[in-house]
Parts: structure tokens; sequence; C-alpha cells
């Protein structure tokens, strides 16, 4: 919970047009918070990050945000101070800095929001909500070595990783001892052909000097 990356993106629901706030720990990408709004004004902004800190009220992180107008609000930035946090703002001419939660906002309207089209604003919480503990718990990131985000946030990769070298190698000596298996039976037939050879040129010099 060092860096928390909060973004806003628009969803559109059958015309409609919403507000997607995400909140995703920098380190382990897990999503810590989110919600989906009508509006999305500062003070709703700041209502979603105290939500996020409720969950982990130990935890002071360091918030990073673009230059979007609920970001550099003078009320906003009493609140984080308040709070005991610290807000970076994204250069302008550096957005890539808040990639990984742009990242996510892709991900999330490509595999959740566009093919499942929700019929209302509650149809698509649900929804949301179901994709996020998939996203969270199950599904495996690429950028933290193909692990779930909450095992990564929860400190169970190094176990994780253990365990998957030892599963890959006994599948190395598996497939060792089944190409050893394999050979032992052409080899064994290699050196009878070869005992075969010998005894029949054995043979023949013995005719050869008999005669």
């Amino acid at each position: 919970h060092e860096h928390w990356h909060i973004d806003i993106s628009y969803v559109n629901l059958r015309g409609t047009f919403y507000y997607l706030c995400s909140i995703l720990d920098g380190c382990s990408r897990f999503i810590v918070h989110w919600e989906l709004r009508p509006s999305m004004i500062e003070q709703e902004v700041e209502i979603i990050v105290q939500r996020a800190r409720e969950k982990y009220p130990d935890a002071r992180p360091r918030i990073i945000s673009d230059n979007g107008p609920q970001f550099i609000a003078r009320d906003f930035k009493e609140f984080i101070r308040l709070a005991g946090m610290t807000h970076v703002r994204t250069s302008p001419f550096y957005p890539q800095s808040n990639g990984k939660l742009e990242r996510y906002h892709k991900t999330i309207k490509a595999e959740c929001i566009r093919p499942k089209v929700a019929l209302s604003l509650e149809d698509a919480i649900s929804q949301i909500d179901g994709y996020v503990r998939h996203y969270n718990e199950n599904r495996l990131h690429s950028a933290i070595g193909y692990i779930a985000p909450m095992d990564k946030l929860e400190g169970r990769e190094i176990q994780i990783f253990k365990e998957r070298d030892q599963k890959l190698d006994a599948a190395r000596e598996a497939r060792k001892q089944k190409r050893q298996e394999m050979r032992a039976p052409l080899a064994s037939a290699k050196i009878s052909t070869t005992t075969d050879t010998i005894n029949q040129l054995t043979q023949q010099t013995r005719f050869s000097i008999s005669s």
C-alpha cells in the first residue's frame, strides 16, 4: 500500500455516460476500491478515497493521479493532507506514469463492460463487482509474474513461485525419465543387432580359414 493510483474513466451504458473511479495498488495491481456513479465531482472522489482507506485503515499511501479537475481542487488537496497521505500528480507531458490504472480500465472495458451490455446502472455495478473479484483473486497478471493481485498483495508470491519451480522440476524429471525409457528398447535392439553381426562375421571368418 505504498502507492495508490486513482483514475476516472467514462463508461457508456446504452447511450448514457457514467463515471468509473478505481483505486489500484501500484505494487500488486490489486483493485483497492471502485465505484460507478452518474457524476464524479471532487467531493465524491473524496468519499471514494475515504472508503478505500476504511478497508485498510493503517495504510498511508501516496495517491497518484492525473491532472483532472477533481484532483487539482483545493479541497481535495486539504483532504489528502488531513488524512495523512501525500498526493502526486502526473506530468501533463508524461501521463504514462499513471498507465497501470489506465491499462486496467481498458482491460475491464474490453473483458467485462462492452461484451456484457448492462441493461441498467445496477446491472453494470453487479457485473463490474464480479469482474473485480475475479481480477483480484483469480486472474493471472503478467506484470507481477503471472500470479493474482491478491496473492501479491498478501505476500504469497514467494511460496507460489517456489511451488511453481518444484512442479517444473518434477515435470522436467518426468520427461527425462520418459525419454530414457523410450531409448532403452532401442539401445537393447542395437546391442542385439551388433552382437548378431559380430557372430555372423566370426562364423564367416572361421569358414574361410577352414576352407
